[in-house]
């Protein structure tokens, strides 16, 4: 008996040293990013690089004590270029003032990272950098600064939607009117970008892309512009992706049925899209931590209130985080949300939200009687436009 167990503990050695020599090895650094923050006056306590690689999933974050010196250098493997941040903190030791946070949130930099050797060489502060060794930060910040020329018109936009939030004045014509400037910085700036033949062929043209395609697709505009990119930014894994979400876009196009689901509701039983069934239904989907979402939950409230027995609903699907079901259910009960609600609690992990492609709330479809899209994004007064349009001068779909 004691053989075979010796027998046996021998093999099970000899097993995984084999395992461990056949596991692949770590993949060697293709770049290395230094920041010299020297010129920077003030004592800094440590930088921060991450970013979020949409193709993978992958969320990177690292950091570099600079107490002892005010040079960091990241060493990275990169699967493509893609656009990272910087962020340093001031030393301020036992200072907690809301100053010194603030400072902290501040002092960023956007950089294109690819392979190879890149330099940020700040000046009196990050955000003032000079970077080098980056030819896709180049064209990033070309195209950046092109867009930049419409800030101060988004800035006064901006303020005047404020001012008519906080004096609860109607706020259509101001959304209309950031939306068409928004739509302008689009066709000018990404879409010249995309079909230039000088850049239409680097990374950066995959991000240009997403800037214009904004976070809810239309396969109709972004379908074309995505095939005459040249073969670099079509065959990087985000290119990839991107097809697959023009494919999914396609799928929810208005007159497709929306795609089926079930996920608990708010006393963890299972609800399901198919048991409404023939009524109009909006599927809205939102957060209790997303301002906007709550900032358009009394104009849908309106609506529900209005067409209720006509046959309309609503049914909240909720990117609510880990362990906020109590935050979840108190915006329900505060913003008066008498609807079917659901929610795995998986923040933008959220299977319903993956299933849809959601990449940015508030966002919502509206399904007929049988589960067809029949609208898509309609907020505000177009909400209400559309629903008397199909309730009071159709008449109800029931």
């Amino acid at each position: 008996m004691k053989r075979k167990l010796w027998i046996s503990l021998f093999f099970a050695v000899i097993n995984l040293l084999v395992a461990a020599q056949t596991i692949s090895p770590a993949p060697k650094p293709n770049l290395s990013l230094t920041a010299d923050l020297s010129s920077i006056q003030q004592p800094l306590s440590k930088i921060f690089l991450s970013y979020y690689n949409t193709s993978t999933k992958f969320r990177f974050n690292d950091s570099v004590d600079l107490r002892n010196s005010k040079t960091a250098i990241f060493q990275l493997n990169l699967t493509e270029p893609i656009l990272a941040q910087l962020r340093v903190v001031p030393d301020r030791t036992g200072d907690t003032s809301r100053r010194a946070r603030q400072a902290s949130a501040r002092d960023f930099l956007s950089v294109y990272l690819e392979a190879g050797k890149i330099t940020v060489l700040a000046k009196d502060s990050l955000s003032n950098s000079t970077i080098t060794g980056s030819k896709s930060h180049d064209l990033y910040a070309g195209l950046k600064a092109k867009v930049a020329v419409y800030d101060p018109s988004f800035t006064a936009l901006y303020a005047k939607y404020s001012d008519a939030r906080k004096s609860k004045s109607p706020t259509d014509q101001i959304e209309q009117s950031i939306d068409s400037l928004d739509n302008l910085v689009k066709e000018k700036v990404y879409l010249g970008f995309l079909k230039a033949p000088a850049t239409k062929n680097s990374p950066v043209a995959i991000y240009a892309l997403t800037q214009y395609a904004g976070y809810a697709i239309n396969p109709v505009k972004a379908e074309p512009v995505f095939k005459q990119l040249g073969p670099v930014p079509r065959n990087l894994p985000s290119g990839k992706i991107f097809e697959e979400r023009i494919a999914l876009a396609k799928k929810l196009e208005i007159g497709q049925y929306a795609i089926p689901f079930s996920q608990a509701d708010t006393a963890g039983k299972i609800f399901s899209l198919a048991s409404l069934k023939g009524k109009v239904v909006l599927v809205d989907f939102w957060a209790s931590w997303c301002g906007p979402c709550r900032a358009e939950n009394p104009n849908v409230v309106k609506a529900f209130y209005t067409y209720k027995d006509k046959g309309f609903t609503v049914l909240g699907v909720s990117l609510d985080q880990p362990g906020a079901k109590e935050r979840w259910m108190k915006a329900i009960h505060d913003d008066g949300l008498a609807w079917n609600h659901v929610s795995d609690l998986k923040y933008w992990d959220n299977e319903v939200s993956k299933a849809y492609g959601i990449q940015a709330i508030p966002q919502n479809y509206l399904l007929d009687n049988e589960g067809k899209i029949i609208g898509k994004n309609l907020r505000g007064e177009a909400l209400q436009i559309f629903l008397k349009n199909l309730f009071e001068t159709s008449g109800s779909t029931n």
